[in-house]
């Protein structure tokens, strides 16, 4: 069995984490308040379609609806993701909504729309970055994505794309102006290049070779604990010659970092190897396999 972390340990990490989505959630909330509220921007995902009942109902209301709506994404999460995950993302919610609250008085910087595409978007972007850096979300529509993904074979980023194509169509239907709805879309754009930089280029999926002391030991705790599936790839030393089983697995960026630090945890000396995969095709036995995952 894994040896747990001390509880001084435990707690440093934990505080750590937290203090990262705080801060990020006070960046995106700086960044919503003076730059796209004035300017009549939206975000994709839950807090677009906040900022649109915010522009109908009052701006007042924003983190009242950016907390309602995320409610049924929490559910979804405490079901079908992990429960762990769910107390940081329920955390960075509650983080991004009390600074959407008291920042709701801060001045609107003068800027043109150009600006506030650029600036706004890269602030945004920034924000959600140190977020999901940390192990949290705000945005309840990934959650649904990865659900999709899991039963329907679709990428993340296909799901995320196409609600935010209707979110943003939706705007510009609602309130009669196109050109709004483009503005958002192309603020959209430099926020979530933003967000890629800030996490170190993390994509939908990522696949991880690990090299290990003890990998049997190993894969029954990132199983049991993370319930992520692996495969074991026979493989050989070069200086040592020795025989060797190397991990193999493919995980969504919402685990990265808690699979880093469990592997690092477990075999200080292992060799994590972290690559960027854009696509994967499931055949219909592991597509089964994966359906009754979920089910579980």
């Amino acid at each position: 069995m894994a040896q747990p972390l001390p509880l001084k340990t435990k707690f440093f990490n934990e505080a750590i984490s937290f203090l990262g989505m705080a801060i990020g959630a006070c960046i995106a909330a700086v960044a919503i308040r003076i730059f796209l509220i004035p300017n009549e921007l939206i975000d994709g995902g839950v807090v677009g379609i906040s900022l649109i009942l915010a522009r109908l109902y009052g701006s007042s209301y924003l983190s009242y609806f950016l907390l309602l709506l995320n409610l049924p994404f929490v559910f979804l999460a405490w079901r079908y993701i992990r429960r762990s995950f769910v107390v940081h993302m329920l955390a960075a919610i509650v983080f991004f909504a009390f600074f959407l609250s008291i920042l709701e008085h801060l001045p609107a910087f003068a800027a043109d729309s150009l600006e506030a595409i650029v600036i706004g978007g890269a602030m945004l972007g920034a924000g959600a970055g140190l977020i999901i850096r940390n192990g949290g979300c705000t945005d309840g529509t990934e959650i649904l994505a990865i659900i999709i993904n899991r039963k329907k074979g679709f990428t993340v980023g296909q799901v995320i794309f196409f609600i935010n194509i209707f979110i943003f169509g939706a705007y510009g239907w609602i309130f009669n102006d196109w050109h709004i709805a483009l503005r958002s879309l192309m603020m959209y754009i430099v926020a979530f290049k933003m967000m890629d930089i800030v996490i170190a280029g993390l994509e939908e999926l990522k696949s991880v070779l690990i090299m290990c002391s003890k990998p049997d030991k190993l894969s029954k705790i990132i199983t049991l604990e993370l319930g992520l599936g692996l495969t074991f790839i026979k493989g050989k030393g070069g200086y040592s010659g020795e025989d060797r089983d190397i991990l193999f697995i493919i995980v969504e960026r919402l685990d990265l970092a808690e699979l880093k630090e469990l592997v690092l945890r477990e075999d200080p000396s292992a060799f994590i190897a972290i690559e960027n995969l854009h696509e994967v095709a499931y055949g219909r036995t592991a597509r089964i396999a994966l359906k009754r995952k979920v089910k579980k």
